[in-house]
């Protein structure tokens, strides 16, 4: 008998006819002799109706209260995922983030997994139940609700079979796998059958939709192999997993981009010790999460810092850097652009095959495409380009790297 975890988002789960789907599903692999986990999300518009709703009372409404109201999304979706299970002869149970042991800390809104005890989950299964457990949710060690921020139902759903020890995490969705590039942006994007943890999560982090990266560090950290597949059909997904030899064959996994983003220079300040760590100190302190930095000194000795940040944090950005360039030098600028894109192209090949910037910069330089900043890894090679070239710029490197054929043909 196996244990097998299965994750559904608020798509999934977004009308009751869908529920009874998610609901067949799992008797289906109950009925071949498995035990069954779900983790379900709110259902589709459910939380943005919820912070909606909290804005019209407050602007910004406390933290800790946003927690109790979105945690409410949830478990309105285990309620009715089993409800759908009794009624097609499916004994069953939901489970709270609490009830299922996931101990949290951090901010409130932005919680990290600390700890499991899973202990009622084992009770529940031993009875012979079969579980819907609330994603995106768990308590601290005070007895708060606490969420777990973006991509929280899937870190709930590695951290359950983690814990578990579940022999499969599937991570269904609307979309049927990890592809070579967006398929809505690259008609001719391949599905790929396996990728790397370290490969997704530089495409997570470089704007891929179809994972969180905190999810794959989890998964990484303890070993849970897990799959991304359809909700919507029975075809084999992508395999996330450890890499293997064979994988440094194939130069290139994908290609990701992340749109909306936003880029700071700041130039005239000391070239002194210590000064880059109290300008980044002071983004870390009102919360804004950095991707590409580049530090140089000018001819007058002065240093010059640019660094890329969603669009959506850029006037915070400008409100915590003004009291601190104002201490730091007179001289000191803020400079701002919006309306640029991050293209990323990605693969543990890079470590052993050479050229790789050289034809994705000539595919760009072929179709016009200027490149602002650039930022490398092991693994990737990321440019900035103006957002309205992003399309452009995605299907010419995705071309370039001939990655819509199957590695060897």
């Amino acid at each position: 008998m196996a244990l097998i975890v299965q994750k559904y988002g608020g798509t999934s789960v977004g009308s009751i006819d869908r529920m009874r789907s998610v609901a067949a599903r799992m008797k289906r692999t109950r009925d071949e002799g498995n035990q069954v986990i779900a983790v379900v999300s709110a259902m589709s518009g459910v939380t943005d109706k919820l912070i909606g709703m909290a804005k019209e009372l407050r602007e910004n409404p406390s933290e800790r209260e946003l927690d109790v109201l979105l945690a409410t999304g949830e478990q309105q979706s285990i309620a009715l995922v089993t409800m759908a299970l009794h009624e097609i002869g499916v004994e069953a149970a939901s489970i709270t983030g609490r009830q299922a042991g996931i101990f949290t800390t951090g901010s409130h809104t932005r919680g990290r997994i600390a700890k499991m005890d899973p202990s009622l989950m084992r009770k529940y299964l031993d009875e012979g139940k079969t579980l819907v457990v609330a994603g995106f949710q768990g308590i601290t060690s005070a007895g708060m609700i606490h969420t777990l921020g973006r991509g929280g139902s899937d870190l709930t759903a590695i951290a359950v079979a983690a814990a578990l020890k579940a022999d499969v995490c599937q991570i269904l969705t609307d979309v049927d796998g990890v592809y070579t590039c967006d398929p809505r942006v690259v008609k001719n994007a391949r599905k790929l059958p396996e990728i790397s943890y370290d490969e997704m999560l530089e495409m997570a982090s470089s704007g891929s939709k179809v994972m969180q990266s905190r999810s794959v560090e989890f998964a990484k950290k303890f070993g849970v192999v897990f799959e991304v597949r359809s909700s919507l059909n029975d075809n084999p997904g992508t395999l996330v997993l450890e890499e293997h030899p064979n994988m440094e064959n194939v130069v290139i996994r994908g290609i990701s981009i992340e749109r909306s983003q936003a880029r700071v220079t700041i130039s005239g300040i000391p070239d002194e010790p210590g000064m880059s760590g109290k300008i980044l100190g002071a983004l870390a302190e009102a919360e804004i999460n950095l991707d590409m930095i580049v530090s140089n000194i000018s001819s007058d000795g002065r240093s010059r810092h640019s660094f890329t940040m969603h669009s959506s944090d850029l006037g915070k950005a400008q409100a915590a850097l003004k009291p601190v360039l104002a201490e730091l030098s007179s001289d000191a600028q803020i400079q701002t652009e919006a309306g640029i894109a991050k293209l990323s192209a990605v693969g543990i090949g890079m470590r052993s095959h050479s050229g790789v910037a050289a034809t994705m910069f000539k595919a760009l330089g072929a179709k016009g495409i200027n490149i602002g900043m650039i930022s490398t890894s092991e693994i990737k090679i990321a440019v900035t380009v103006d957002e309205i070239h992003i399309e452009d710029a995605a299907r010419a490197v995705h071309d370039a790297f001939q990655l819509d054929k199957e590695p060897g043909t």
